[in-house]
């Protein structure tokens, strides 16, 4: 019994000290690439180029071609195993002259408004559109309404984002289905045209665009739509207490060509040990037109790219294969992420684990995660390496649009979670711009998606069917 007891403890402390050196040596390594990016990253300079160079990068433009362009002469200067590009067909539509608006509450009385067309509306006809304006608090408000009071009118949505939830991508998924379905809706009414106030938690002059749908609607019954600022729905609403009959005039020359090629940007390290299990790390190149993209979601593509990077500068050779992926229309349509994912099928690949940034270049928080409770146990594990960088929050929740259609049960799906208070200031606006991003803030997110994706590789997921050994 006493020989027995002695064995047990000596193989306890000879599991702990293995287990000790484990932790020091994934210690050891994350310490190394967050150096690596802080002291030597490339991220902030991709950006700069991406932002300052290229600009907006609207699907089926110009300037999204010369992004995919670049971004794949830069993964081939990295001296990656494989860079290539995949097409897809994305729709192109373009906001054409600025769009102009008034609040009219007299003859010759007129306010001036900010407004910005949504990404798939509709022109206004050649003279604009003027009417009578009804204001609505969300969808289902318009059935309280009913054709007799909708009819011939500008439906004008105004349910703000909810101030007081700390979560600011939950209060943004609160109402943002009038900016996507609001004319759709609005339409069944008989109305002609909608204003939504826009995606914003501050007060400011700036129109947000982003994507909406019309569903099934007949083309000649699709009505324009527009966004207008946050100070400009205050003002809407507060003149429309006082005077109900007011008008609202909006003119916009926006256009639906058809589809166009273009591609997703694909760069891979060839796993050492596993080379036909995939891991996948990526945003999305495209943008809005408004401003140059830089959060949403420049940083998001640079900060993948440069987790390879890092992992080429520190010499370190994947279990995996490890590819980046820039997914081409994100914004308006998804078209790249559902490319990918049936062309991953199509050939039989299995991908284990996808993580995206798609929430800007703020300072890293942590991650989300969609899996199984098995896995996310294994990778709560690993939260004391991620606290010497205040990387403190892992959650099961969603992970990002472009990856969710690899979604297939067994993958791991998680998305990076930055500080999200300031995102909504500057998401699909004029002020999403290069000097938005500080270096640092983007450099440490590029350090923590790398780290996650190095402790993953090591030591796998538990749906593989070959576990990885260390």
């Amino acid at each position: 019994m006493k020989k027995l007891t002695v064995l047990l403890i000596t193989i306890t402390f000879g599991l702990q000290l293995q287990a000790q050196k484990v932790n020091q040596e994934d210690s050891l390594m994350l310490r190394n690439i967050y150096d690596m990016s802080l002291l030597n990253g490339k991220s902030y300079d991709w950006l700069d180029y991406l932002s300052n160079e290229i600009g907006g990068r609207l699907s089926g433009s110009i300037q999204a071609e010369q992004a995919v362009n670049y971004t794949e002469s830069e993964l081939k200067e990295l001296g990656l195993d494989k860079v290539w590009l995949q097409p897809v067909m994305v729709p192109k539509w373009t906001r054409g002259l600025p769009e102009y608006a008034y609040i009219e509450t007299g003859p010759g009385k007129t306010t001036i408004t900010n407004i910005c067309a949504l990404g798939g509306s509709v022109p206004t006809p050649d003279g604009g559109i003027k009417a009578q304006v009804i204001e609505v608090q969300g969808l289902e408000d318009l059935a309280n309404y009913g054709r007799d009071q909708i009819e011939g009118k500008i439906v004008f949505y105004n349910r703000p984002m909810q101030a007081d939830l700390i979560n600011t991508f939950e209060a943004y998924g609160g109402c943002v289905d009038q900016r996507y379905a609001g004319a759709m809706e609005a339409a069944k009414y008989g109305a002609v045209g909608i204003i939504v106030r826009s995606m914003n938690l501050r007060n400011d002059d700036l129109p947000h665009t982003g994507a909406m749908s019309y569903g099934d609607t007949p083309p000649d019954q699709r009505i324009p739509a527009a966004a207008i600022s946050t100070n400009g729905a205050d003002f809407l609403s507060s003149t429309l207490k006082i005077l109900p009959t007011l008008k609202f005039y909006f003119k916009q020359n926006c256009r639906t060509f058809d589809d166009v090629q273009s591609y997703n940007v694909i760069g891979e390290i060839t796993g050492s040990t596993y080379p036909d299990k995939y891991m996948v790390v990526g945003g999305h190149l495209d943008s809005w037109d408004l401003g140059d993209g830089s959060h949403d979601d420049g940083a998001g593509c640079v900060q993948s790219m440069e987790v390879l990077r890092i992992f080429k500068e520190l010499n370190y050779k994947p279990k995996h294969s490890i590819r980046v992926v820039l997914f081409m229309n994100e914004e308006n349509g998804l078209r790249g992420g559902r490319k990918y994912a049936s062309e991953a099928k199509l050939k039989n690949e299995e991908h284990i684990f996808a993580l995206e940034s798609d929430a800007g270049g703020f300072t890293p928080r942590g991650f989300s995660f969609d899996t199984d409770a098995e896995n996310f146990a294994q990778i709560e594990s690993w939260k004391p390496l991620f606290e010497p960088y205040y990387i403190h929050s892992f959650t099961k929740g969603g992970s990002g649009a472009d990856i969710g259609p690899l979604k297939d049960g067994k993958v791991v799906l998680a998305g990076l979670r930055p500080d999200s208070q300031r995102y909504f200031d500057h998401h699909h606006a004029a002020s999403d711009t290069f000097d938005a991003v500080n270096k640092r803030e983007l450099e440490l997110g590029a350090a923590t998606m790398t780290s996650l994706i190095y402790l993953v590789d090591k030591y796998g997921t538990t749906n593989e069917v070959t576990k990885v050994k260390n």
